[in-house]
């Protein structure tokens, strides 16, 4: 059985070619992606046995986003089908000073449809060491919300560890919806991941002396973040990525970690941006990944770090990366020469 699973939507990802915007394509690039669905395979890709669940349509555009999991080696036994369509979403990759643009079309999804009555939750979790989840799946309604609640309690009976990345996204509920939902689901948490603006989103909990917009981040407004989450909600670590724009096309990319007794910063990297969907999501596969392999918290945190570096240099969802590639960059070898 899998040591980690994760529970999600997988969608359809359209985008334009290169940069052209939607209004210019008259063609899309089809493939997979989505925020559980990709830890799922970047944790596949490190060599760690991964199960991903959701519920996709019996069609055959539901069997292709089953097949993109297997060809990574994610478990997709779990996977229940049925429903009447597979979400999906377009993305228009932005540049310079123009932002990058999503558009949501899954209202409706299988995954969306679903009921408790659908996921064998004891049965699943047979042998498995983590549980994932993240914010964007119980925003999909109320039905999934429950449906995760009870996954969390199965987990956490069986002493499972489970993190939650918070992942809000204002386009699919408001910030008292998500504060409601996730205070309740955060009862089951251990590790909890956000961004810069999570936490004040889904909580309320703001970092001082912060300007996001203005590429400000405070190192000392984070700690303080970390460790109001940690006492709110009990959790035994909790990070947070830090991205500072510049623009579209070039951040600096850092996150720091705190583990209940003291707050980890890593180094920062300077990123020129090929695609950055799914950047927080190799972050969590590489600190799932530190942590199950007994690293310090300051070497998970780098390797999760790094790992979400690479992953901005890399098209689609997923992270293409092995666990040495990633070690190579931790270790200081960012020069990005040939490799012969």
């Amino acid at each position: 059985m899998a040591k980690v699973v994760t529970f999600g939507e997988i969608m359809l990802r359209l985008a334009p070619p290169g940069y052209l915007r939607f209004v210019q394509a008259d063609s899309f690039e089809a493939t997979y992606g989505g925020g559980e669905a990709n830890v799922a395979v970047s944790l596949a890709n490190f060599g760690v046995d991964a199960a991903f669940v959701t519920k996709l349509p019996k069609h055959e555009i539901g069997q292709a986003a089953v097949n993109s999991l297997r060809r990574f080696g994610v478990d997709t036994s779990w996977i229940v089908r049925g429903g009447d369509r597979l979400g999906i979403y377009f993305i228009e990759k932005g540049a310079s000073q123009r932002p990058s643009k999503v558009i949501y079309d899954r209202a409706g999804s299988s995954i969306a449809t679903a009921q408790k009555e659908d996921f064998e939750w004891d049965k699943i979790f047979e042998g498995a060491e983590w549980f994932h989840f993240t914010g964007i799946t119980p925003a999909l309604g109320p039905n999934v919300a429950g449906i995760c609640v009870e996954a969390c309690k199965t987990a956490k009976e069986k002493g499972i560890t489970i993190s939650c990345d918070l992942n809000y996204r204002k386009k699919l509920w408001t910030r008292e919806q998500a504060g409601r939902t996730m205070s309740e689901l955060m009862k089951y948490v251990d590790v909890c991941i956000a961004n810069e603006e999570d936490a004040e989103m889904v909580f309320g909990i703001r970092a001082e002396d912060t300007d996001i917009s203005g590429g400000k981040l405070s190192h000392e407004g984070y700690s303080k973040v970390a460790r109001k989450l940690a006492d709110t909600f009990n959790l035994s670590k909790v990070a947070i990525t830090l991205r500072s724009s510049i623009s579209a096309s070039d951040n600096n990319w850092a996150a720091m970690l705190y583990d209940g007794k003291e707050c980890f910063f890593s180094k920062t990297y300077p990123v020129h941006i090929v695609d950055r969907v799914g950047g927080g999501d190799s972050f969590g596969a590489g600190l799932i990944y530190g942590l199950l392999k007994g690293m310090s918290a300051i070497e998970a945190l780098e390797f999760a770090v790094a790992a979400s570096c690479l992953k901005h240099s890399i098209e689609g969802d997923f992270n293409h990366v092995s666990v040495d590639e990633v070690k190579s960059l931790a270790g200081g070898d960012g020069s990005g020469r040939v490799q012969r």
